[in-house]
């Protein structure tokens, strides 16, 4: 790749030489990451294995199970269906999905799901071992089991799979045609951006390029499928409709996805945002409340506790010095989504940058931020 005037190259190459003395001492097994300037890619990273066996080397095309960074595709869906009348930021959930009744979560808005501040708690699956591939399923599981605990908007919990749950089922009830919702995430975002390696579930000509995911004991959760095996087949069946983590994708598929946000919502001829809802979408919506998952995050391993700092299904670098996967290079108004112990996307449209890093062998959270932040600094640095 040919140097960048506008970035350092020689910070550039710390940052492959960062990532491989990780590998070299075991901290993660492999990792790819691309970043642009202004649309340009100015590194392109695809470095060690996919197995603690090195049995399979990481590419630029290696498909990674990417866990969360799926919400930032329904985020992006339903802040796309609000601009096209479907519904609005202050619409109940209840008045969408009747059966949420109950005080005080029927309280809740779309601006609270997005916010993660609906006030339930935040539950990573609302019934113990329950098979979660069927949205319909996972939508009664949800309805029955996970309960308003706090008025909404008064506190933010991070929510790992209900909040999710319940803003897909909105696009499927909202949708005019009635699709299910993995037809819609590939009619109206993947396919539209060319993401062709992006999907709930493994499809045939992803397979042999998949790093299925070691989960090093990371996870408090089991995730059971009816058609792979294993404890984790979710995360290697050809289908699923986890909408809170059950999509896999390449770093150049994510590419895609972060330049049409770093674009104003438009990639070439394609146009799924405007430039108005994607300032509200990384404007602070939760002001000084902290992140309740992450509360506990921080306190266990002596830092300070951060502020949430979230937008409109968004992660906000925000002002203030704290540790953060974002950076503390980056400015103010960066913003994006992360993938548990693995992945990290994010945008700083004041350097004009994007930024997309995926591994193999998952992290703890802790580590898995002090990865980042070290990273997405080291990235912000190279900008001259």
């Amino acid at each position: 790749m040919m140097p960048h005037p506008s970035m350092d190259a020689d910070r550039l190459r710390e940052v492959e030489a960062v990532v491989r003395a990780d590998i070299e001492r075991g901290r993660y097994f492999g990792a790819a990451i691309k970043v642009a300037r202004g649309g340009e890619t100015v590194l392109d990273l695809a470095v060690g294995y996919a197995d603690e066996e090195h049995t399979q080397a990481i590419r630029p095309d290696t498909v990674f199970s990417v866990f969360s960074i799926t919400k930032a595709f329904i985020n992006v869906l339903v802040l796309r269906a609000i601009e096209l009348g479907r519904f609005a930021l202050t619409t109940p959930m209840v008045e969408i999905v009747p059966e949420f009744a109950g005080r005080p979560r029927e309280r809740a808005t779309i601006f609270h799901f997005l916010t993660h501040t609906t006030g339930m708690p935040g539950v990573w699956e609302p019934v113990p071992g329950l098979l979660l591939e069927e949205l319909e399923e996972s939508v009664a599981a949800v309805v029955a089991n996970v309960h308003g605990v706090v008025e909404p908007g008064t506190r933010c919990d991070y929510a790992p799979m209900a909040g999710h749950v319940l803003l897909a089922e909105v696009l499927r009830r909202t949708d005019p045609a009635g699709r299910p919702i993995g037809r819609i995430l590939r009619d109206d975002l993947w396919g539209p951006l060319g993401m062709s390696d992006t999907n709930l579930g493994i499809l045939p000509h992803m397979r042999d390029r998949h790093a299925e995911p070691q989960m090093r004991g990371v996870l408090p959760i089991t995730s059971r499928s009816r058609t792979s095996p294993g404890d984790y087949g979710l995360y290697t069946a050809e289908r699923n409709e986890a909408v809170w983590a059950g999509s896999a994708s390449t770093t150049g598929d994510l590419q895609k996805f972060m330049e049409m946000l770093r674009r104003g919502g438009r990639l070439g001829d394609v146009r799924i945002l405007s430039p108005r809802m994607i300032e509200l979408a990384r404007t602070v919506w939760t002001g000084d409340m902290p992140n309740e998952l992450y509360r506990t995050v921080a306190l266990r391993n002596g830092d300070a506790v951060p502020p949430a700092h979230l937008g409109l299904g968004f992660n906000v670098r925000g002002d203030g010095m704290f540790t953060t996967q974002l950076g503390t290079l980056t400015s103010p108004f960066t913003f994006g989504n992360y993938g548990a112990g693995t992945g990290l996307v994010w945008v700083d449209p004041v350097a004009d940058v994007s930024f997309v890093g995926l591994s193999a062998g998952l992290l703890t959270q802790a580590d898995n931020i002090a990865r980042y932040q070290r990273l997405s600094d080291m990235v912000a640095a190279a900008v001259v």
